[in-house]
């Protein structure tokens, strides 16, 4: 077997291991993953680091280091050339690019060669060698090489090393990198009137008696210092033309400053809210049983409230800056966004940490492009939406929503139900809002429960101060003699069911009582208690 053969053997082994998969996943998060902890704590490590280190580099100026210290400065030395490689490892797939090249070969019928294969790896960790930040990475090494002593002014690379590891100093290199098109068309215009106004001023100035401009060098220093707006007062103009330039190059600078700063407070207003959307993000990524609450409305503000009080974990989404600043303020988990954008609710976690998504945004085309993506995004997700108009349900329901909830005509209903019956219209909304202490609850049946298998007679709900209203049961035929029921979705609902109905596993009572009766239950049946820790930021 020829090299060649050896190395596609080998590449094509570490495509296919599991282990070696799970190594670079490891180290990905460590280094890359911009919401992983493994990330947060090597970021704050590193930073220890990087101060320790900058600090005995200092120090040794002017006092000797002991054998700690040379120990310390050499496992410096280990720690920051094995991030360089590791990073370098992770931007260049290698056994990818060998693998693709011997495909290519295979595909066009050519005999493979493997010198154009490691030409190509050796390129792509040549172009990550030539990124900015890998370039300060390889010079923070450097002052660690003590033989040569002028290594020791690339001390400044390894303080620059601060921007990849804390948040808000990369946040603002980012913003660099992002407006350098503002910020190279301000650095040219501020270039032209340092060059205009420096020529201005030694011709004005220089030979002139009492005049501190001599040189081009002195020129050059007062335009910086003046466009700046900095002003130290050490070289100052003396004839009347000289003083006219400074006079337009003031005006010039406050322009300038004005600009600079209008495009970094922009940058970073945009920014800010990037970093706190990757927070909201991370919170969700620890959490599981999320609701995803998509409108910030009057029906949102309700659900999310509800939700808060029932200990139930949930994020907003809303396109509207202002509501989600509202939930902000109320403790709630907000992200501004589209919550049709499939990448939003990826970044959500929905599927997985996301369980539920509420469509509740007042417009009906939205709701139904929500759905859209979400149900896209996962076949399993419980998806409720709202629907304004009648002609919209069906639209819902075949975009993938598991229920429908048409809140105008359910308020249309109860209002024409409270000419005829206001008492009984009154109750029945004190037990949804739960504004007189009685609520309406499903309680599931846990498999192995003491009530698997018990006839509803036999339970004591009214020593309980409890009153069952139904049960839920799921979709599969009924067993004989257990009465009439009403379809739903995907489930029968059995109305105030006989005394000898027997409970099966997933079933859910359907109970009205008050708070403290209702959790007293829960306890029992080892289900989880209700709470105020849900959705809070």
């Amino acid at each position: 077997m020829n090299p060649a053969e050896q190395v596609i053997r080998f590449a094509y082994w570490l495509d296919a291991s599991a282990p070696y998969a799970r190594f670079k996943r490891f180290f990905f998060d460590l280094l890359l993953e911009p919401r992983s902890r493994r990330r947060a704590w090597f970021d704050i490590g590193m930073i220890g680091i990087v101060l320790a280190s900058v600090y005995l580099l200092v120090y040794q100026v002017h006092h000797e280091l002991g054998a700690y210290a040379e120990m310390f400065e050499t496992f410096v030395l280990f720690v920051l050339a094995s991030e360089y490689l590791l990073r370098m490892w992770l931007h260049c797939a290698c056994r990818r690019i060998l693998i693709e090249h011997y495909e290519h070969a295979e595909l066009v019928g050519m005999r493979f060669r493997l010198m154009p294969a490691l030409w190509a790896v050796l390129k792509c960790n040549l172009a990550y060698m030539a990124r900015p930040m890998a370039i300060i990475d390889l010079l923070a090494i450097l002052p660690s090489y003590r033989p040569l002593g002028f290594m020791r002014l690339f001390l400044l690379f390894r303080l620059l090393k601060l921007f990849r590891y804390a948040r808000s100093l990369s946040a603002f290199g980012k913003v660099v990198v992002e407006k350098r098109f503002e910020l190279f068309t301000l650095s040219i215009f501020v270039g032209a009137v340092v060059m205009i106004s420096s020529i201005a001023v030694y011709l004005f100035e220089a030979g002139v008696p009492g005049s501190s401009v001599v040189t081009m060098l002195d020129a050059i220093y007062w335009a910086v210092i003046t466009v700046t707006t900095v002003g130290y007062g050490d070289v100052t103009p003396v004839t009347v033309e000289g003083r006219v330039v400074a006079m337009i190059l003031v005006f010039a600078g406050i322009g300038v400053v004005s600009f600079a700063t209008s495009i970094v407070v922009m940058a970073f207003h945009e920014k800010m809210r990037e970093l706190h959307d990757n927070r909201v993000f991370s919170e969700v990524e620890r959490l599981s049983g999320v609701t995803i609450v998509c409108g910030y409305g009057r029906i949102g503000q309700v659900v999310a409230e509800h939700l808060a009080e029932a200990g139930e974990p949930f994020v907003v989404v809303d396109k509207d800056e202002a509501a989600i600043e509202r939930a902000r303020r109320r403790g709630f988990l907000g992200v501004s966004g589209d919550a049709s954008d499939s990448a939003m609710l990826g970044n959500l976690r929905l599927g997985r940490q996301a369980t539920r998504i509420l469509c509740l945004t007042h417009d009906d085309v939205k709701n139904v492009y929500i759905t859209l993506t979400a149900r896209q995004a996962s076949r399993d997700v419980l998806i409720i939406s709202r629907a304004n108009k009648p002609e919209t349900v069906r639209k819902l329901q075949l975009a993938g929503a598991n229920h429908v909830v048409r809140p105008y005509e359910v308020v249309a209903r109860m209002a024409a139900e409270f000419i005829g019956q206001p008492v009984a219209v009154d109750a029945l909304h004190d037990m949804v809002t739960g504004s007189k202490g009685i609520h309406l609850e499903p309680l599931p049946i846990l498999p192995g429960g003491s009530l698997v298998g018990s006839c509803v007679g036999d339970i004591d709900f009214t020593g309980r101060n409890l009153l069952l209203f139904g049960v839920i049961r799921g979709s599969a035929e009924p067993a004989a003699g257990e009465g009439e029921h009403y379809p739903m979705a995907d489930k029968r609902f059995f109305f105030n069911p006989r005394a000898d109905f027997k409970l099966r596993a997933h079933d859910a009572l359907v109970l009205i009582g008050y708070d403290v009766s209702l959790s007293h239950f829960r306890k029992m049946q080892g289900l989880k208690i209700r709470g105020t820790r849900g959705g809070r930021a």
